[in-house]
């Protein structure tokens, strides 16, 4: 006959398992988790409902509705009067630890998968004051998009409803005019390649033309996002410097040319420097001499506000050794997930065929609808619309952080982009500051943790405007100040005035 087991492992879970939809749910996860993780043993019996919720300090009811919920599901079984136990059936999965993880319920991943984890940024939150890179999309013309969308989700539109292959071509074209007219480049439909995003087109780009332990340089600081994916397909990723003219790579690096080089020229990414025309022309001969590929991430050069978009290293590129990326998440709205690459002609064929062999295209409605929009002059409307609503929003932010730190603090960038970077004068704890505002519902980015090398680490807050209307902005920018305030020492608290 199974002994009755202790309420401690039931407890110890209760108090870890999160709150959702109430405490039945909780005490249903709670009980779950401890029996998948064998801290409640196949035939052990449970706590009677009545000491389970003395204990627990819950009404009986709840256990006994979190009981009949495990009991429908199979995880407990009931013995004619004899209690409640766990089903002979559930046994803790074998060989799901880490070796040596000594019960910690560490999961067993790959080494690749421990990089990618160990370094990984991404956010649960993705919008309100200060999220980087997320666009107002209450501003977007939803009732136009859907007008448009509707008419490719139709009966006689069902073939859109299959898989694609090579993208929809009138959204390659489209693009193709597009990118003569904004960026001077010439390219054909042909050498436009539609993805999911601009971390698929790294990924893509990747597999196709590197190999494991092949070397990748990326800015230092620069996108989080585009170096982990570097690093999860295996690639040795090198850090090389910024400064105001864009990447400046090391002397001693030339010697050792990378497979690819991914670079933001335009507004690079986090700190808005424009690379200079002569690092342009020494980056694109480089590569030339040496067979590296370029990758350039034009992410938000729609969205200059002192001139037009900037044209870009693909076009100045005689010697057809530049990727260019290309995405919609920053002008329209994140959830399209949407981008694109431009390849030379050479490898149009290659990045088609691997990019159906490994993602499988889909989102042919959406891509139809988006070539329309395009087409039809919604997307440049929209970019009109947006550049003055988020040039006032930039200005804001700047003049209420500048008014109440003065010195303490300059600006990088602010020319283009949905961001405005901060750096601080003396070298402060910006990812304490970070995680005090976040406490406050404030969220930034540290500026810190941009960069791979200690010596390239700067202090300061990569601080997202865009999704901030100026009439909100001041009580954020209010709970920012305190926690810069808060972390600055007492010999540096009259910089600011």
């Amino acid at each position: 006959m199974p002994r009755e087991i202790s309420v401690e492992p039931i407890v110890a879970a209760f108090a870890g398992a999160p709150v959702r939809n109430g405490l039945r749910n909780r005490l249903y996860l709670a009980v779950r988790q401890a029996i998948l993780s064998g801290r409640l043993p196949a035939g052990a019996e449970l706590p009677s409902s009545r000491s389970l919720a003395r204990e627990l300090g819950v009404a009986r009811n709840t256990v006994l509705r979190a009981y009949e919920l495990l009991l429908a599901e199979g995880y407990l079984e009931g013995r004619g009067g004899s209690g409640t136990f766990v089903s002979e059936r559930i046994r803790a999965p074998q060989g799901t630890m880490t070796e040596g993880a000594g019960g910690n319920g560490q999961v067993a991943v790959s080494a690749r998968g421990k990089t990618l984890l160990a370094h990984a940024a991404s956010s649960r939150l993705q919008g309100g004051a200060f999220m980087p890179g997320i666009p107002d999309v209450s501003h977007f013309p939803f009732a136009v998009w859907r007008r448009i969308l509707g008419r490719y989700l139709r009966p006689e539109q069902r073939h859109l409803a299959q898989y694609g292959y090579g993208g929809y071509g009138p959204l390659k074209t489209v693009l193709a005019q597009y990118l003569g007219m904004t960026r001077m480049m010439s390219c054909t439909p042909q050498q436009v390649v539609i993805v999911n995003g601009t971390h698929q087109a790294v990924d893509l780009i990747a597999r196709v033309l590197a190999d494991v332990g092949d070397r990748a340089w990326m800015e230092d600081p620069g996108y989080w996002g585009a170096r982990n994916v570097l690093q999860a397909a295996g690639l040795e990723v090198v850090a090389q410097p910024v400064d105001g003219e864009g990447l400046a790579i090391r002397p001693e690096e030339r010697e050792r040319p990378p497979r690819l080089i991914f670079v933001s020229p335009s507004c690079q990414y986090p700190t808005g420097a424009v690379m200079s025309l002569g690092r342009r022309l020494d980056l694109l001969e480089y590569a030339e001499r040496h067979g590296s590929w370029v990758i350039e991430d034009d992410y938000d050069n729609e969205m200059r506000f002192h001139s037009q978009p900037i044209a870009s290293l693909f076009g100045l590129s005689r010697s057809q050794r530049v990727i260019y990326v290309g995405t919609f998440s920053k002008v329209l709205f994140p959830g399209l997930r949407l981008a694109y690459l431009v390849v030379p002609p050479s490898l149009a064929e290659a990045f088609t065929v691997a990019n159906a062999e490994l993602y499988r295209e889909g989102r042919l409605p959406e891509q139809a609808a988006l070539a329309e929009f395009i087409d039809d002059g919604h997307f440049s409307a929209h970019i009109r619309r947006m550049r003055p609503l988020y040039r006032e929003r930039l200005e804001t932010l700047r003049e209420l952080l500048s008014g109440e730190l003065g010195t303490a603090v300059s600006f990088l960038g602010g020319h283009a982009g949905l961001h405005l970077t901060v750096q601080f004068a003396e070298p402060l704890d910006d990812v304490a500051i970070a995680a005090s505002a976040l406490n406050e519902g404030v969220i930034c980015r540290p500026l810190s943790r941009y960069s791979l090398e200690a010596s390239t680490r700067r202090s300061g807050m990569v601080l997202g405007f865009a999704p901030v209307p100026v009439e909100r902005m001041r009580r954020p920018v209010e709970i920012l100040l305190r926690a810069i305030g808060a972390h600055r020492r007492p010999s540096g608290q009259g910089a600011g005035g």
